[in-house]
């Protein structure tokens, strides 16, 4: 099945976005912070099989216009991708941020028929009470060091790169201004996201949705974390936080992955099977 790449334009930021193809019922991917809509090309094939399939570069990131991040504003980006591809009521599969995106859409729009989200509840730079069974020195000592780490990131996305370091790059993934090159997003969005309560804790939002979703977490820590506790902590609480939901909401499914939160790029088969298998299900109920 071809792809077709193109940009919405008559928008209030330009969007761009890629047409997978496929037949049935359609499906929006919406990638994480700092990732595009490349970070599906290895799973979007497998969803062509069974579903119409589109993928879309976030605002500020990728090929997508630059404006500030307003969850509300990237709510109605979605909204007017779904309806210049006359998606309908798409199927939302979200990882990271897009998963956080996933459930807030769901919230607001009781027509979507099911939200998959891919480890996007709760970011690793969290309160102390979100890392249940650590000891306080250890959890103060390696919250510290993650701040520093997201900190350099930050200082990092506003300094041009290297020419060597950005030829290296996937051109969605730099721009250019006055000559140099820099990382996508900027500082700024950056900054907005990282310090927004929603993106801190989403799980507060998934009793609010009422559609089928499925939640999958992994079990493995990301690539260039910290290591000692604080992952296997915060794991620890978000299972701890998720089980009250799951109890009240069972349309709400939880399951795990040994994956890390990069499971898109580890394990793409593994994750398009789960979707393939989630939406399909979810569709042999309503007609049954």
């Amino acid at each position: 099945m071809s792809q077709h790449d193109r940009t919405i334009t008559d928008h209030t930021v330009p969007l761009a976005v890629r047409d997978h193809g496929g037949d049935g019922p359609p499906v929006l991917l919406l990638h994480g912070l700092g990732g595009t809509l490349d970070a599906w090309t290895e799973v979007a094939p497998a969803l062509t099989k069974a579903h119409r399939v589109v993928s879309v570069d976030l605002r500020g990131h990728g090929l997508s216009g630059d404006a500030p991040w307003e969850w509300d504003a990237v709510l109605a980006d979605v909204e007017t991708v779904a309806a210049r591809l006359d998606l309908g009521a798409p199927a939302i599969v979200g990882h990271s941020l897009g998963g956080m995106l996933a459930v807030l859409w769901a919230t607001r729009h009781p027509e979507c028929p099911a939200v998959v989200n891919l480890d996007g509840l709760r970011s690793a730079e969290n309160d102390p009470a979100n890392y249940p069974g650590m000891d306080p020195a250890a959890l103060e000592r390696e919250l510290a060091q993650l701040k520093a780490i997201f900190d350099a990131q930050e200082a990092a996305m506003g300094r041009p790169l290297p020419p060597e370091q950005a030829a290296a790059l996937p051109p969605r993934s730099v721009t250019v201004v006055g000559g140099d090159s820099y990382l996508r997003p900027g500082p700024e969005l950056l900054a907005a996201v990282r310090y927004s309560p929603l993106f801190r804790d989403t799980i507060p939002s998934l009793p609010g949705v009422r559609c089928p979703a499925l939640v999958v977490l992994p079990t493995q820590d990301p690539p260039g974390m910290p290591g000692g506790e604080l992952m296997a902590a915060l794991r620890r609480g978000v299972r701890r936080d998720l089980a009250p939901v799951t109890e009240a909401h069972p349309h709400i499914r939880v399951v795990e992955l040994a994956a890390s939160h990069n499971m898109v790029q580890e394990r793409p088969g593994e994750v398009a099977g789960l979707i393939v298998e989630f939406l399909g299900s979810r569709e042999s109920a309503a007609t049954r």
